[in-house]
């Protein structure tokens, strides 16, 4: 039960993300002093692309790139901030998820040593028992070895009757 409302809570923080990822894309572009700052980012990141496209396609990189105009710039620079933002509530969605899916499997497995750990002592218990009744099993043939085949057979009658004289009572 607590699984899917789990896996139902991350769909909607991530949904939740997408708007307030507009609303920092919004709030960056209109901020004065914030606004110099992303404009620099977008700068940066626009000579960064060119030359990598321009090393994909094989072009000449040592060519002067012109900078994009203010308004592409700050437009670039909220659009990539916001994408950035929704990944990183993604991330954080799936880093949390694996840890959780982690410690699952370690209570698992603790459980399955635990399991493993019990069968292991009442191996060794049966084990113990089992040494125990060879031991009187070769005490009793040793004593019927010993008295003979009518000593077995005195041995039994006697039993019977001690067990007789037991019930009695």
């Amino acid at each position: 039960m607590v699984l899917p409302l789990l896996k139902l809570g991350t769909l909607a923080l991530k949904t939740l993300s997408k708007p307030i990822a507009g609303r920092l894309k919004k709030q960056a572009g209109s901020h004065p002093r914030f606004r110099q700052h992303i404009i620099n980012i977008a700068q940066a990141n626009h000579r960064l692309t060119t030359r990598l496209q321009r090393r994909i396609y094989g072009h000449a990189t040592d060519v002067e790139i012109r900078p994009l105009n203010e308004e592409k710039a700050v437009q670039a620079a909220a659009d990539l901030i916001g994408e950035v933002f929704v990944f990183s509530v993604g991330v954080v969605a799936l880093i949390f998820e694996v840890q959780r899916s982690a410690r699952s499997e370690a209570k698992k497995e603790e459980l399955r040593k635990q399991e493993m750990e019990a069968m292991r002592h009442r191996d060794a218990e049966l084990e113990k028992e089992l040494e125990l009744l060879k031991h009187k099993f070769q005490e009793l043939e040793q004593i019927a070895k010993g008295q003979g085949l009518a000593g077995v057979f005195k041995f039994k009658h006697a039993q019977t009757e001690d067990d007789m004289s037991v019930k009695p009572s």
